[in-house]
């Protein structure tokens, strides 16, 4: 299988770094022409560079947006108002207690993770239907099936991606528009190695032992045990995001190394 995503356009939100990174370099090598997305211009800039030196035949931008916030969306949309594949990648995670995530995180928590895909499927969808292609992808996560104790506020706003994603999906029948979602599970992104790190100097371990330690005390049905890398990840989305993929739609499509234990 080859696949080509020449003369398509995708915006990957949170793409300067991490999955979103990742996720734009694999649909730029396919031939998309990809916009990077930052909260600041530096960072944009940087990623672009990067991408654009590996793809040679994609054209790669980038728009500073904070798509947490309603003025953030809307400054993506003025500066795209068209697009062909949006990856809803942005989102935040955070290890915390319950009793201890106060009102403002859970907000803030639902603002970034699950009202930035909402706004932006809102613009561009239309678009998507009235042109008969399009491609939605949320990055959700196994946590939205296994909530975790530990960051119970983030598992919640991963499960509410599924009920878009398959909500939306419902509004394609019959068009050749999809709406899925990825769940990775533990990945090693940049964030995530800095959450490892803090591990390893607080337990005097390596930076592999520790992350070797979470999985088999935090995810301990992986399958895969150990974290997965970024273009694991990565690859799904990309095959997801092309016309191969047409008949996957409405899907929770699994990339966590076997961690959820059921069949369906």
């Amino acid at each position: 299988m080859k696949i080509d995503l020449s003369g398509k356009t995708a915006l990957v939100t949170g793409s300067t770094s991490g999955i979103g990174h990742a996720i734009a370099k694999g649909l730029a090598v396919a031939g998309a022409n990809v916009v990077i997305n930052g909260r600041t211009q530096a960072k944009v800039d940087t990623a672009v560079a990067a991408i654009a030196s590996v793809a040679a035949g994609s054209k790669v931008a980038g728009v500073a947006a904070d798509v947490s916030t309603a003025a953030g969306c809307e400054t993506l949309v003025g500066t795209l108002p068209d697009l062909d594949i949006l990856i809803n990648n942005a989102g935040i995670f955070e290890p915390k207690a319950f009793f201890d995530i106060a009102d403002e995180d859970w907000s803030r928590f639902f603002e970034v993770n699950v009202m930035s895909g909402v706004r932006l499927s809102r613009a561009y969808m239309p678009g998507m239907l009235k042109r008969n292609w399009g491609r939605i992808v949320f990055i959700s996560s196994e946590s939205a099936l296994n909530i975790p104790a530990e960051m119970i506020h983030y598992g919640t706003t991963k499960t509410a991606q599924l009920a878009v994603s398959r909500g939306l999906a419902e509004m394609t029948k019959g068009t050749a528009v999809t709406v899925n979602s990825v769940l990775p599970g533990p990945t090693m992104s940049e964030g995530v190695e800095t959450f490892v790190k803090d591990l390893a100097k607080q337990s005097g371990q390596s930076v592999d032992e520790a992350a070797s330690r979470f999985v088999k005390q935090f995810r301990p049905t992986s399958l895969l045990q150990r974290f997965a890398t970024v273009e694991e990840i990565a690859n799904m989305v990309v095959y997801i995001s092309s016309k191969e993929a047409s008949a996957t739609n409405g899907a929770a499509l699994r990339a966590e190394g076997g961690i959820v234990q059921t069949i369906a």
